[in-house]
């Protein structure tokens, strides 16, 4: 029986071999129970291209003084910081690679955020 753990791991790992395919630059979040984070990672998935986290220190001053990532207010901060520092990099469309986490709560929000914000996926 596998472990939670290594169900999601084998769902990312599925994700990304379609991501592959689509030639496109992907955008990778990863959370946990403290923070989310985002990059932009090229097409052939050797260099970052743009990367937002709640550990900056610019993004939990922004949160207030408790700094609390491990909420929807911090992923929607984070997908519209993710989606302008990509623009800025030059880039328009991604794909959206969940990590095998679920599309809902934190995921969801930063996603619509990043998608509000002009990034195209």
């Amino acid at each position: 029986m596998m472990t939670k753990k290594e169900q999601r791991i084998r769902r990312s790992r599925q994700t990304r071999v379609r991501i592959a395919i689509q030639q496109v630059a992907r955008l990778t979040v990863f959370r946990s129970n403290l923070h989310i984070y985002a990059s932009v990672i090229s097409d052939d998935g050797a260099r970052v291209l743009a990367s937002a986290s709640t550990a900056e220190k610019e993004v939990r001053t922004a949160l207030g003084a408790d700094g609390k990532g491990g909420n929807v207010a911090a992923a929607v901060l984070i997908g519209k910081r993710i989606a302008e520092k990509a623009k800025a990099a030059g880039i328009e469309k991604v794909a959206f690679d969940r990590a095998g986490f679920a599309y809902h709560g934190r995921i969801k929000a930063l996603a619509d955020a990043a998608r509000e914000a002009g990034l195209q996926f």
